[in-house]
């Protein structure tokens, strides 16, 4: 067991690392002299102003460590397969969406529609490799239940909204210095432990996950020097939603994402009150960190809520499974 931890998690941890925090120190000079800065809106929330220019895309570089490292344990671990589909098929579509706002100057990016498509065919890939290579069937785990539930066609619309519900979850949790990948961090660490009582065989590219977002997390703590974008930040939701698929366990993401979850909701509620009371809100602002921050909180302090947030809801997610 302590030669199987150390191969299968500790080794692609630590490579990650070592790889994510060399190339995002390398970005970091490189997206300055390209001028590939984060774009503000004026109507964006004014403590935030002062961070445009800061380099962004900076996702690239974590990414690219967990492929590298990934790749090297695909014949002994082919369950990693369909989580670099994720990985990478995000990635693309964020990494297009920051060209797009980049080279535009605009904070739109890709158009909604666009977008969305885009994620329904990552996510139909991911699906159809799951059931046509893995032999993945319709049934799936309940937490804290046993046993394995047939759910038939509701399987793939539900797992349909899973992913495309984690992928913008994960988007809208990236929105200030660090928060997406410290929360993203500890799911990622949920993953490597579970994998192991599953004996799910995706260790390694979760504690890949793992490296490359704390050496990516050396330049993006606060105050950050480098900023994901929406490449770092749609392929974080691509690797927690497929790595719960492989586990059979969709609706754990419940609980170990639930900082994804709030963020999701509080933008849905904002909106609906919004246009069902002609102009009021509930929250000062959404996603529900900025309200936060807006009432007077450090970005430290919010990281470490969400975080430990986070922390509680992978301890049951553990219970759960």
């Amino acid at each position: 067991m302590t030669r199987e931890l150390l191969i299968e998690a500790l080794l692609p941890m630590l490579a990650a690392f070592v790889i994510s925090t060399v190339i995002t120190k390398k970005l970091i000079p490189f997206l300055l002299k390209k001028k590939i800065g984060q774009y503000e809106r004026e109507e964006e929330y004014e403590a935030h102003l002062k961070k445009a220019g800061t380099p962004t895309m900076g996702g690239v570089g974590f990414i690219t460590a967990i492929i590298l490292v990934s790749v090297f344990y695909i014949a002994k671990c082919p369950n990693i397969v369909p989580i670099l589909i994720a990985t990478v098929g995000f990635a693309v579509i964020g990494c297009i969406d920051d060209s797009k706002k980049l080279f535009k100057k605009q904070s739109e990016g890709m158009k909604p529609l666009e977008k969305t498509i885009g994620q329904i065919v990552v996510a139909a890939g991911v699906i159809a490799y799951l059931k046509l290579v893995m032999g993945y069937d319709t049934k799936i785990r309940i937490p804290f239940m046993d046993g394995e539930y047939e759910l038939g066609i509701i399987y793939y619309i539900l797992v349909f909204f899973m992913i495309l519900g984690t992928v913008n979850g994960s988007n809208l949790n990236d929105g200030i210095d660090g928060l997406a990948g410290s929360v993203t961090s500890v799911i990622a660490t949920f993953f490597v432990v579970a994998s192991f009582l599953y004996k799910a065989g995706i260790s390694p590219i979760a504690a890949a996950w793992l490296g490359g977002l704390l050496g990516f997390l050396l330049y993006n703590a606060h105050p950050a020097k480098i900023f994901m974008g929406d490449t770092g930040a749609l392929a974080l939701g691509g690797f927690v939603a497929s790595s719960a698929l492989v586990l059979k366990q969709p609706l754990i993401v419940l609980f170990i994402a639930f900082a994804y979850l709030i963020e999701t909701v509080s933008v849905m509620m904002q909106v609906s009150y919004f246009k069902l009371t002609h102009g009021k809100r509930i929250f000062k602002m959404t996603p529900i960190h900025l309200s936060f921050e807006m009432s007077g909180w450090s970005e430290t302090r919010i990281v470490m809520l969400f975080t430990i947030m986070t922390v509680i809801g992978c301890f049951i997610g553990l219970v759960a499974l």
